[in-house]
This record gives structure tokens, C-alpha cells and sequence, in this order.
């Protein structure tokens, strides 16, 4: 049986529909924090068990004959997802899947990356056959820049870099790939990305083009940009968490477009504009 934990969210549940579209309903279990969430997968024949990283135990009952288990990433902290790679080799899983991140990295200051990295190390020694999964940077965080945006003509945050924005959906079909075609994809995968990278001042452009209202690109510096965000409410821990992510971009981290995305879909992989532009006009 292959397992996907976190199936009710966006990339989980991505993954058990294209699973579906696969095989059978009955070779699939997904581990939930909410089963009542997961309703429709358990008609549809999925076996839904309830499973939290932090439950040693209930990831126990959630991953029983696991031939497989997704590990869809959580919290920027690598000790859940430990937890959850020990769960899935005592329950004999024979491979184990992790959503990992193109820009996995323990020097990065943008603190997911270093857990990401980190969790790719316990994978190497878990003692069984596993994925890491590097996918792109998603583009839903670009697409919320620009709805922000939108309600006020600027789109102000700090100095950043290009980023290859990533569908969620693409990721999502990919996973489905390497848990139904075993061997496919092994050890560290290439950074799994969208077609281009593209910085702020750019998504603002492509948002100005699509709405035909002009965004304008405000750069800030860090610390006034910091400050802004703790007076509009923001806790300052996760402000300065959210800075990490623009001090990671302009070091290049989340720079990279790589072909191997392309290559497993047989096709061009999903572009920011193409998403920009269904969301903007939804």
C-alpha cells in the first residue's frame, strides 16, 4: 500500500488524485491529522487513518503495511519529519518519499531550507531506498504577492532575487510518477522547477500586463520592511522567518530552472503568467 501523509492539503491531495488516476483506490492509504476532512477519499475507496508527526503512535496505526510513504512536508523543523521516517521504516515501508526543496541547503538563512536539508541526511540513514523530491519554490506565494498588491498599486518587500516559480500541480503529478513507477526517481532528485525565474519586479510587470493596472515594484530595506510588517500586526519572529525567504532569493538559492520537471511531464511545465492569469481573471 502506498501512503501519503498530509492528503488534505494542497500538494497531498494533488498527489492521491493523479494516484488515483493510476491505480486502484484500494492500494491507497493517506494519513490526515482531521479524518473528517478526508471523507471523500475514504467513498472513493482510499483508506483514510488519522496520523500526526507529532503522534509517534498514530503514524504507527496510520502507515500498517506501507509498501511506500510520501512524507509531504510540514513545519520548517526537521525533527516531525524524522519522526516520520522512522514511523514508515518500523512499518516495513520499502521506499520512503520526501517533498524536499530546490533550495535544501544547512547554510541557507532561510530557515525551511536548512531542515529540508537536514531531513534529506536522515533519509540517507534510514537504511531503505527513498526520494528526496526538490521541488521549485511555489507559486502560490508569487500569486499572493501580486493579490496583496492589487488592493494597493505597490508590491513592497525587500530586496530579492529571481525565483522559478513552481506549480503546486505539476509537483503533484510528478509525485504520483515516482510512487507508481518505482525507480523512476531515486536518491536526490534535480531541482524540480517552473520554466523561468522571475524576481518581483517581473511578476509585477506580467500582474500590470494581465490586470491592466499598473503594480509597481518598492524595494525597502530590510529593516524598515520588518518594522512595517510587526506595525500591521505580523509577530517579529515570523517577519523576520518571511525575510530569510527574501535573503535566500538574492543569494541565487531558488534561482535554478531545471529540465528534469519538463522531462517527467512531457511537456513545458506550468508558467507563473499561465497561473497569474487564471487566478487574476477567476
Amino acid at each position: 500500500m502506498i501512503i501519503i501523509t498530509g492528503a488534505t492539503g494542497q500538494l497531498g491531495s494533488g498527489v492521491v488524485e493523479h494516484l488515483l488516476a493510476r491505480i486502484p483506490a484500494d492500494r491507497i492509504g493517506v494519513s490526515v491529522r482531521d479524518i473528517a476532512k478526508a471523507g471523500d477519499l475514504a467513498q472513493r475507496g482510499v483508506r483514510v487513518r488519522q496520523g500526526d508527526f507529532d503522534d509517534p503512535a498514530s503514524l504507527t496505526y496510520a502507515f500498517e503495511g506501507a509498501s511506500q510513504v510520501l512524507v509531504v512536508s510540514g513545519p520548517a523543523d526537521a525533527r516531525p519529519h524524522r519522526t516520520a521516517i522512522e514511523a514508515a521504516t518500523a512499518a516495513g515501508a520499502e521506499r520512503i518519499l520526501y517533498t524536499s526543496h530546490m533550495g535544501a541547503n544547512p547554510a541557507s538563512p532561510f530557515v525551511p531550507m536548512p531542515s529540508h536539508a537536514e531531513t534529506e541526511q536522515d533519509l540517507r540513514a534510514s537504511g531503505v531506498a527513498f526520494t528526496a523530491l526538490r521541488n521549485g519554490f511555489y507559486a502560490t506565494t508569487a500569486v499572493r504577492f501580486v493579490s496583496q498588491a492589487l488592493e494597493t498599486g505597490t508590491l513592497v518587500a525587500p530586496e530579492d532575487g529571481p525565483v522559478s516559480w513552481t506549480a503546486h500541480a505539476d509537483l503533484a503529478e510528478i509525485a504520483a510518477v515516482a510512487l507508481s513507477e518505482e525507480g523512476r526517481l531515486d536518491g536526490i532528485t534535480a531541482p524540480l522547477t517552473g520554466p523561468e525565474a522571475l524576481d518581483l519586479a517581473d511578476v509585477a510587470a506580467i500582474a500590470s500586463e494581465l490586470t491592466g493596472r499598473e503594480i509597481t515594484r518598492v524595494t525597502v530595506p530590510d529593516e524598515e520592511w520588518v518594522a512595517g510588517m510587526v506595525s500591521h500586526g505580523v509577530p517579529e519572529q515570523q517577519a523576520r522567518f518571511l525575510l530569510g525567504m527574501f535573503e535566500a532569493s538574492r543569494r541565487g538559492e531558488f534561482a535554478e530552472v531545471g529540465l528534469t520537471l519538463g522531462e517527467l511531464l512531457g511537456r513545458k511545465p506550468t508558467a507563473l503568467r499561465e497561473l497569474l492569469a487564471d487566478t487574476l481573471t477567476s
